[in-house]
């Protein structure tokens, strides 16, 4: 992969939740719609209120970080007027769908997933940290049941196109073992 200098280093890493975190204002979200592009590594995403008025379209590239690590990732994203988001819409690909709350914990703002359509019941906690070292020194955090980081069935790509049943199952095993 050659660097870009458009794109970014994005430090993350996810948790599986069983439930969602106390104190979560259910009304307090952003619609997430994303459709991953066939045959390409690019995710379109339009971002809504509870209303449904449009708060962001982009376009993004997620790359493997050249170390293999898989809570660093290389990104690039495109900001997208109306137009020009409704005509890739038109493109073939794999639809995601999910509310994102934010919970504020420890000083940090997780970003709570909760999935929709046939991925109904996964929940997700992702945080996004400024450097390696606090990606390092991050805690679970103690509302998550486990840390999927690095399993590539729960990255979004793999979600848009996995078997929902697959996904479902193993979420549910994962959540069965302390």
């Amino acid at each position: 992969m050659k660097p870009s200098k458009y794109a970014r280093i994005e430090c993350e890493r996810r948790f599986l939740l069983g439930q969602l975190p106390e104190g979560l204002d259910p009304a307090g979200f952003e619609q997430l719609d994303d459709l991953y592009l066939d045959g390409t590594r690019l995710r379109l995403r339009r971002v809504r209120s509870p209303a449904g008025a449009v708060i962001d379209r982009k376009l993004t590239q997620k790359l493997p970080h050249p170390s293999g690590d898989p809570a660093r990732r290389v990104l690039t994203t495109l900001y997208l007027d109306a137009a020009e988001y409704e005509r890739l819409a038109q493109l073939p690909g794999r639809r995601l769908a999910k509310r994102r709350h934010r919970h504020a914990h420890g000083g940090r703002s997780f970003a709570i997933d909760v999935f929709e359509g046939a991925l109904a019941g996964l929940v997700l906690a992702e945080l996004e940290l400024a450097s390696e070292t606090e990606l390092a020194a991050l805690a679970p955090p103690s509302f998550s049941h486990c840390e999927v980081t690095a399993l590539p069935l729960f990255t979004g790509g793999s979600l848009a196109s996995q078997d929902p049943v697959r996904v479902l199952t193993e979420a549910r095993r994962l959540l069965a073992h302390p």
